[in-house]
């Protein structure tokens, strides 16, 4: 159905947590999801490793640029979805999976280190609509975005990013506990013995909300601006904090 990539070369930015959120909301909607694991890290493959039988799901991993177009055409016809989780460092896998996606997803934190490790992947999409004519629909994600207060740093890096036309989800994925607890229990966020509190209630709706958003992308199939549409934000980014 849909190949959604998430992808930033600097590490922490948040990608297995988006992931693994739009996965697990994805088969609670009933989907069957794929998910390539290329993160030498294997945060996700862990996590799967200590989870519980899920029957719509599998989990690929230790790919390599030379087999990825292989595995995502072959998985691509059997799954709903199939979900990549690029490595937090320069790759070669990163051009390989961009050109075979549907949509990626670009998380970024409110600060400059994590600006530029999104601003590269954000490099590699305007090389490829400019030089190759490939328009691959992308987007950013803000992710572990304190839920109570929204610092300077990241109302720099939202601004720089409407100005130069960079599409961002209007939902970002907030800094919650129960995100953290998915990793350490290896459960689903509805799983989670906190899940009906206040604060698991919140986190539920924050991912309800996320996923919901990338659906209504996907299956639109609507394109974005092509990243940094006259010129790069980097140096305004490196002293935004």
């Amino acid at each position: 159905m849909a190949v959604i990539t998430f992808a930033n070369t600097k590490g922490g930015a948040g990608k297995t947590t988006a992931a693994l959120l739009l996965t697990t909301e994805l088969l609670h909607r009933n989907y069957r999801v794929c998910v390539i694991d290329a993160d030498p890290q294997r945060w996700f493959s862990k996590w799967y490793e200590g989870a519980s039988l899920m029957p719509r799901l599998t989990v690929e991993t230790y790919v390599s640029a030379p087999t990825i177009q292989k595995i995502v055409h072959e998985r691509r016809s059997q799954w709903d979805f199939v979900i990549i989780d690029l490595p937090g460092i320069q790759s070669p896998l990163l051009a390989s999976a961009v050109g075979l996606s549907d949509h990626v997803l670009v998380p970024i934190q409110g600060s400059s280190m994590d600006a530029q490790g999104g601003a590269q992947v954000l490099d590699l999409l305007r090389y490829l609509d400019r030089k190759a004519g490939i328009s691959i629909p992308h987007s950013v994600v803000l992710s572990r975005v304190n839920p109570a207060i929204t610092t300077r740093s990241m109302q720099a890096v939202q601004r720089l990013l409407s100005e130069q036309q960079i599409h961002v989800l209007d939902t970002p994925i907030a800094e919650r506990g129960a995100f953290r607890e998915m990793f350490d229990l290896h459960r689903p966020l509805r799983k989670l013995d906190g899940a009906l509190t206040a604060s698991g209630e919140k986190a539920v709706l924050n991912a309800e909300a996320f996923v919901q958003e990338v659906l209504t992308l996907v299956k639109t199939g609507v394109k974005q601006p092509p990243a940094y549409a006259q010129t790069r934000i980097m140096p305004e980014l490196e002293t935004a904090a």
